[in-house]
C-alpha cells in the first residue's frame, strides 16, 4: 500500500451515508456531508503529493485536513500550535495550516517516499522536531486492531478527551470513522461541567484518558456521575497505579460499562496492547495481551514489538521523507515480564543511573515511595538523585537513602505543589524542578513555581495553564529577570518558545502597561486621601483596568471561575470590614454587605470595591447560560460594546449628586466595560472608539480636573503601549504594588486618620503604602503554607489543588 492507497476512514467515509459523523460546537455532519468536506479539501491541496504541516486541534477544520491529506497522499505532520515554528523550519513543509491556509509553494520540494502517510511526534519529544514517519499500512492496521479489540461500534460515539495531534487522541478517531462510529468533537477538559454536558447530550459511549485524566476525574467524583450511554472507557498513556485499575474496572463492571488498560508508543502507531477488562482484577499491573496482528517478546528483559503498525522509522530532517522502512521490530526501551500470555512493564531500559558506582532503579525509587503513600518524580545522574516530592520531601529523602545506600549528598528532594507532566500525562523529567536553593534556570521553573502547575508542557500558555491577573504581576517580573524584555503577547506563548527568548537582558526592560498603571493609580488614591497632592481619578482608572483584566484574564470562563474571583475579593474585604465596624462608627452593616452604593447609610469610601463585586457578580449570573459563553467566545468585540451601551445606558438613569453619578455601581460600572472593551480592540479604529467615548464621557462629569486629566491620560496609555520601559530596580517595587493594592486601598482608611493631624502627609503616605504591602506579603505566606500543607495530605491520585490564595482577577480588580 502507497500513501494514496485505500484508507477505509478516509477515502469511504459517504459509504455510510447518512449516518451522524461529527458533533461541534458549530453543528453537526453526516458521514455524506463530511465526505463532501474531505472531498473539496483534497481538491484544494492539488494532486501532487506535497508535504502538509497541520497544527491540529479537536475541530472540524482540523478533522477534514486531516483526513483530505491522507485520501490526497500528501504526507501530514501533525502538530500543536506551539511547534510549527520549529517543525517548519527543520522540513519545510509546502503548505502550513495553522487557523488559516499558507500555501509555500504549488508543488513539492520535497522527493516523498512512497509508502510515507502521517507524521507524527514522540510522545516524550514534544520540543525537538524529531517525527515518526507512518504508512498508510500503519494507521488502517492500528484503526482496524483497535476497532477489533474495543468492539468499537457504528452506533458508538466517542468524545475527543485527548488532542488530535496526539497518537492516542488521534488512534480513537481513526478507530471510530473505520466502523462508520461518531465523534464528539471538543477541546474541553474533563473538569468542566460542558464537557459532561456533551456526553449526556449525545450519548457518547466510550472516554477515553491518559493517567492524568484519571487524577481529574477523581477529583470531580466521577464515580458518582450518572453516564447511562457510556459503554467502555479506556487508559493509556503511562501506567496506572493497580490500584486505580482495579478500582475502575470494579466501577465499570457495576455501572455497566467496560474498563480498558492499553500500553502504546507513537513508534507503533498509538497501541501494541490491551488488557480485557476481565483480567483487570487478577493482573492490574499488567499491559495485558498484544492488540490483534501485533506480537510481544521479551529479549534480554526488553519488551519488543512487531506488527504491520510498526512506523517506517525516524526522520530528523526533510531528507530523510524520502527514506523507506528503516524499522522492521520495535524495541520498547521498556522492561518487561510474561506469565501465561500476559506482559508487564517492570521499568525503563534508560531509568538507571550508578551514583557512587551503585546501579539506582528510578522507577523502583518512585514505586517503592508509591507504596508508602508518597507521589514522586526521581531523577538523577551519576552524581545523584533528584526527587520532586507530593508531600513529605524530608521522609522522602531518609526513604530513598535507606533503600539505595546513598549518602545524603547524593539524595535531594523538594516539595512540589504538582508533578510535571507532558501533553501525553506522563512525567516530564526534564521539568522536575532543583532544589529550591537553586535559581531558576528555566521558563517551565518559573510557569511550575509561581501557577503551582501539575503538568507544563511545551506547548502550555501562561492563559491555558489558568493564569490570572495577580499570577501576571508575579510572572512578568520572574520571566524578565530570566529572560529580560519580553513581547506583549507573552501570556499566549507556549513556554518553548519563550525559552528561546533567553538571551542578554536589555538595559531597560519592559512591563506591562497595567501593572505600571495599577501600581501609580493605588499611590494616587492614598496621596490624595492624605492630602499630600490633589490628583484624583486613580480609582476610576482602576475600574478601566479591572474591566481590561476580566476580559483578559476571565474570560472564556465557566462561571465558577468568575464566582471564585468574586469571593476572593468580597469575603476578605467583608471580613476586615467586620474588624472596621467593631473599632468605628463610620463603617455599618451595609459596608460589610457591600451594599452601600445603594444605601448610602455608611462609609463612603469602599464604593469602589462594591462596583467591581456588583459587576463580577452579574457575569456569574450572566455567564451562567452556556449560549451566553458561546456568543461572547464568537463575538467578543461586538459582546464588549453591547456591554458597554448597557453600562453607559444605566449611567444616564443616575440621578443625583457626583457622588451618585460617579461612585455607585449604576453610575460607574461603564469605567469596567470601557476597560472591558477597550482589550477587546485591537484595530486602530476600535480604540479610536473608545476614545470618543472618553471625550464624550468625561470631560465636565467628573467635577475636578485633575480626575478627568488622569482618567484620560490612563485610558490613553493602555490604548497606545502595551508595554512601558522601567528601570530593572523598580520592577519588583511595581509588582509589589500593584499586587498589593487591595490591601493597601482596604487598610489605608484605618491608617491615615489617626497620623495625619501629627504626622506629615509624605510621612502617612509612605506609611499607608508600606502597612498594605506588608499586609499583603502576610496574606500570601500564610496561602503558601496552606497550598504546601493541602499538597501533602492531597490523594496521590488526586489533581493537585490550588490554594486558595488572593486571586488576581480578585485583588487587580480593586486597584
Amino acid at each position: 500500500m502507497t500513501a494514496t492507497a485505500d484508507l477505509g476512514f478516509a477515502h469511504h467515509l459517504a459509504a455510510h451515508g447518512d449516518r451522524l459523523a461529527l458533533v461541534a460546537e458549530t453543528g453537526s455532519l453526516s458521514y455524506r456531508e463530511l465526505d463532501r468536506r474531505v472531498a473539496a479539501a483534497a481538491e484544494r491541496l492539488g494532486t501532487t503529493r506535497r508535504l502538509v504541516l497541520l497544527a491540529a486541534e479537536n475541530d472540524v477544520e482540523s478533522l477534514v485536513v486531516y483526513l483530505a491529506a491522507l485520501r490526497g497522499g500528501h504526507p501530514v505532520v501533525l502538530a500543536s500550535t506551539a511547534q510549527v515554528p520549529a517543525l517548519t523550519a527543520t522540513y519545510d513543509p509546502d503548505v502550513v495550516i495553522s487557523g488559516a491556509w499558507t500555501e509555500r509553494r504549488t508543488g513539492t520540494a520535497h522527493e516523498l517516499h512512497p509508502e510515507l502517510a502521517l507524521l507524527l511526534s514522540t510522545s516524550g519529544t514534544t520540543g525537538s522536531p524529531k517525527l515518526v514517519r507512518l504508512s498508510a499500512d500503519n494507521l488502517a492496521a492500528n484503526a482496524a486492531s483497535i476497532a477489533e479489540c474495543l468492539d468499537v461500534r457504528p452506533t458508538d460515539r466517542a468524545i475527543t478527551s485527548l488532542p488530535l495531534h496526539y497518537c492516542y487522541g488521534l488512534s480513537v478517531v481513526n478507530s471510530n470513522l473505520a466502523r462508520g462510529a461518531a465523534l464528539v468533537l471538543t477541546s474541553r477538559s474533563v473538569i468542566e461541567p460542558e464537557f459532561w454536558d456533551l456526553v449526556r447530550e449525545h450519548g457518547v459511549t466510550s472516554l477515553h484518558g491518559v493517567p492524568h485524566t484519571f487524577g481529574l476525574l477523581d477529583g470531580i467524583g466521577f464515580a458518582d456521575l450518572d453516564l447511562p450511554s457510556l459503554r467502555y472507557v479506556t487508559q493509556a498513556g503511562g501506567r496506572l497505579a493497580p490500584a486505580d485499575v482495579v478500582r475502575y474496572a470494579s466501577l465499570g463492571s457495576e455501572r455497566g460499562w467496560r474498563f480498558y488498560v492499553m500500553y502504546g508508543q507513537t513508534e507503533a502507531t498509538a497501541r501494541m496492547a490491551y488488557l480485557p477488562p476481565e483480567l483487570a482484577a487478577a493482573h492490574p499491573a499488567a499491559i495485558g495481551v498484544p492488540v490483534p496482528g501485533g506480537a510481544l517478546r521479551i529479549d534480554d528483559g526488553e519488551l519488543v514489538f512487531s506488527g504491520p503498525n510498526v512506523m517506517l522509522g525516524y526522520a530528523d530532517s526533510a531528507a530523510d521523507l524520502a527514506r523507506g522502512r528503516t524499522t522492521f521490530e520495535l524495541r520498547t526501551g521498556d522492561l518487561g515480564t510474561e506469565a501465561g500470555g500476559v506482559f508487564s512493564v517492570t521499568g525503563r531500559k534508560s531509568r538507571f543511573v550508578k551514583p557512587f558506582g551503585l546501579r539506582v532503579d528510578l522507577d523502583r525509587v518512585e514505586r517503592s515511595l508509591a507504596d508508602d503513600g508518597l507521589r514522586v518524580a526521581c531523577t538523577g545522574d551519576d552524581d545523584g538523585l533528584v526527587l520532586a516530592v507530593l508531600g513529605d520531601a524530608d521522609r522522602a529523602a531518609r526513604l530513598v537513602r535507606a533503600l539505595t545506600g546513598l549518602p545524603a549528598t547524593a539524595v535531594r528532594a523538594h516539595p512540589v505543589t504538582a508533578i510535571p507532566l507532558l501533553p501525553s500525562g506522563k512525567v516530564d523529567y526534564r521539568a522536575v524542578a532543583p532544589p529550591p536553593e537553586r535559581e531558576w534556570t528555566s521558563v517551565r521553573e518559573v510557569f511550575s513555581s509561581v501557577l503551582g502547575a501539575r503538568s507544563v508542557p511545551d506547548e502550555a500558555t501562561f492563559t491555558s495553564l489558568g493564569g490570572d491577573s495577580l499570577r501576571y504581576v508575579q510572572m512578568t517580573v520572574q520571566l524578565q529577570r530570566l529572560l529580560g524584555d519580553l513581547p506583549a503577547s507573552w501570556p499566549s506563548m507556549p513556554v518553548s518558545q519563550l525559552e528561546q527568548l533567553r538571551a542578554t537582558h536589555p538595559r531597560v526592560p519592559m512591563i506591562d502597561t497595567t501593572i505600571v498603571l495599577r501600581a501609580l493609580s493605588i499611590l494616587l488614591v492614598v496621596g490624595s486621601h492624605v492630602g499630600l497632592f490633589k490628583l484624583l481619578g486613580g480609582a476610576h482608572l482602576l475600574l478601566v483596568v479591572a474591566g481590561w483584566n476580566i476580559a483578559r484574564f476571565l474570560l472564556p470562563a465557566h462561571p465558577l471561575r468568575i464566582l471564585r474571583a468574586t469571593a476572593f475579593i468580597a469575603v476578605p474585604t467583608s471580613l476586615w470590614l467586620v474588624y472596621r465596624m467593631a473599632v468605628t462608627d463610620d463603617v455599618t452593616l451595609d459596608n460589610v454587605l457591600l451594599v452601600n452604593n445603594f444605601t448610602r447609610v455608611g462609609a463612603a469610601g469602599y464604593w469602589f470595591v462594591e462596583v467591581v463585586v456588583h459587576v463580577l457578580a452579574l457575569c456569574v449570573l450572566v455567564f451562567a447560560i452556556p449560549a451566553v459563553r458561546r456568543w461572547e467566545q464568537r463575538h467578543a468585540y461586538l459582546f464588549a460594546l453591547v456591554l458597554l451601551a448597557s453600562g453607559l445606558v444605566l449611567r444616564f438613569t443616575v440621578d443625583g449628586d457626583f457622588f451618585v453619578r460617579n461612585m455607585t455601581t449604576f453610575g460607574a460600572a461603564w469605567f469596567i466595560a470601557l476597560g472591558w472593551l477597550a482589550q477587546r480592540s485591537p484595530a486602530l479604529w476600535q480604540k479610536c472608539l473608545v476614545v470618543v467615548v472618553l471625550v464624550v464621557m468625561v470631560p465636565g462629569r467628573m467635577e475636578e480636573l485633575s480626575r478627568e486629566i488622569v482618567v484620560i491620560s490612563g485610558v490613553v496609555l493602555l490604548l497606545s503601549l502595551t508595554r512601558l520601559p522601567v528601570p530593572r530596580r523598580l520592577l519588583s517595587p511595581l509588582s509589589l504594588l500593584a499586587s498589593a493594592s487591595l490591601a493597601i486601598y482596604l487598610t489605608h482608611y484605618a491608617v491615615f486618620p489617626p497620623l495625619q493631624p501629627r504626622v506629615p502627609a509624605a510621612i502617612v503616605w509612605v506609611v499607608c503604602t508600606a502597612v498594605g504591602c506588608g499586609v499583603w506579603l502576610v496574606v500570601v505566606r500564610v496561602a503558601g503554607v496552606a497550598r504546601r500543607a493541602l499538597a501533602a495530605h492531597v490523594r496521590p491520585s488526586a489533581p493537585a489543588c490550588k490554594a486558595s490564595e488572593p486571586s488576581a482577577d480578585a485583588v487587580v480588580v480593586l486597584r
